[in-house]
């Protein structure tokens, strides 16, 4: 008599994958960090529309929320959250219908609301626990710690991207062409294996997870420097400064006497950067009495702005009008591009398209009313990490504060935008009043 065996009924790894990202979303979000790290092999900048795989993860987020909204397993989004990330549509949708070009406008509503709305709202809904919201600044610090390893790299051995005629930009994954985006991810990763590091003093914290994310804020200050990025630099200190501050003044004191004597130990004394980054240090201070071609060019894009802001003073040109208007409204002594190189893409320019200023940019496209409704947005934001920050909370402190002192400088664009919508989202979790309601389920 023979006897048929049958194996029980086992689901396919893809279902159980699915399965184990929808009762824990924040895995999505952090696969949308990780994905930034994928190279994109894109080389035209003024494409209308750039999708990379990580606005793809980002994106499947939001559409795992918005299911999830509909079947009533998400608990609604809080009044205050809907109401400023509200504002931010209206504002976005009158610069779109009052626009120059309301086609091209069009595009640039969608990737604003994407940005600033969708996938902030989708990542403070996949917050629902404590666990979350270290899976998702876990995935900072590795993303950090990958691309610190290859921007090391590409100093040591000159195959980054030129700075001063020479290939020793440290520049990640990303290339030439994004030169900031190594710079970005690593102050992000900093940042928040920093803020992981401070949450664990303490009875109950755990001791090797706070000298281990020591250790990996230590490490990536030497990427960091190596990027030669002078608005990253000022960021990461002035939201690194607010993070030891909202935690413990004294320590703040503390850790800027011990930055102080690492950096003469690794400049002054190994010689680690020390040319490139005294240089591009003693250039900070002269922004002003004696700036040189990348600032002066700031300079003029943000008048640029202003001009344009003046003729369309309420709703705006409308998103993506800046580039069109930009050559009749600059002055002539404008660059028509910066400088970028190296051994993938070899020499080319890079046309400025953008006033470099999130404030400026949001005055000119969206006029007035976009104003309010960022600042709205960003002071609320920041107001209530201030007032609530504790333990994993600190981190979106330091993450957002980073973002809004980059805005001042930067804008905006690139791969490494998407990373603003979670840092936007971690830090409506901590901020907002009712944003941690019913999240036990």
């Amino acid at each position: 008599m023979a006897l048929t065996l049958t194996r029980p009924y086992a689901p396919s790894v893809p279902r159980r994958a699915a399965a184990i990202v929808a009762a824990r979303p924040s895995l999505l979000a952090a696969a949308t960090v990780l994905l930034v790290c994928v190279p994109t092999g894109e080389k035209d900048v003024t494409a209308a529309v750039h999708v990379t795989a990580a606005d793809i993860a980002s994106l499947a987020l939001v559409g795992l929320t918005a299911l999830d909204l509909l079947r009533g397993r998400t608990p609604r989004l809080p009044a205050a959250v809907c109401l400023l990330f509200g504002g931010i549509v209206l504002a976005a949708a009158a610069a779109t219908l009052g626009s120059i070009d309301p086609t091209a406008s069009a595009t640039g509503f969608v990737r604003l609301t994407q940005v600033f709305v969708l996938v902030p709202a989708a990542v403070l809904c996949s917050l629902r626990d404590r666990l979350d919201q270290r899976i998702v600044l876990g995935s900072f610090v590795a993303a950090a710690l990958v691309q610190g390893v290859v921007g090391a790299d590409q100093y040591l051995t000159r195959t980054g991207a030129s700075y001063t005629g020479q290939p020793i930009r440290a520049v990640g994954t990303f290339g030439a062409l994004d030169v900031m985006a190594m710079s970005t991810v690593v102050s992000y990763g900093l940042l928040a294996a920093l803020a992981l590091a401070l949450a664990e003093r303490g009875p109950g914290g755990s001791a090797w997870l706070r000298r281990g994310m020591f250790a990996a804020a230590a490490f990536l200050t030497f990427p960091l420097a190596v990027s030669f990025s002078r608005g990253s630099w000022i960021a990461c200190a002035a939201a690194a400064t607010l993070l030891l501050l909202r935690a413990d003044a004294r320590l703040a004191v503390r850790s800027a006497v011990i930055a102080a004597a690492a950096a003469v130990v690794l400049v002054g004394g190994l010689g680690l950067g020390g040319d490139g980054v005294t240089a591009r240090l003693s250039s900070i201070g002269s922004v002003s009495a004696a700036p040189d071609q990348s600032v002066s060019d700031r300079y003029d894009l943000w008048a640029t702005a202003g001009r344009i802001w003046q003729d369309h003073p309420v709703t705006g040109a409308g998103p993506k009008a800046f580039q069109q208007l930009r050559d009749s409204h600059a002055p002539l002594r404008l660059s028509s591009g910066s400088d970028a190189a190296d051994s993938t893409i070899g020499f080319t320019r890079e046309p400025l398209l953008s006033p470099h200023n999130m404030y400026f940019l949001v005055l000119s496209e969206q006029g007035l009313v976009g104003v309010v409704a960022y600042l709205a947005l960003f002071l609320a934001l920041l107001i209530g990490c201030l007032r609530r920050a504790a333990g994993a909370g600190l981190a979106a402190l330091a993450l957002l504060g980073w973002v809004l002192v980059d805005f001042l400088y930067a804008d905006i664009g690139g791969t490494t935008t998407v990373l603003t919508s979670l840092v936007l989202g971690l830090a409506a979790r901590t901020a907002l009043p009712g944003s941690d309601e019913g999240r036990a389920a």
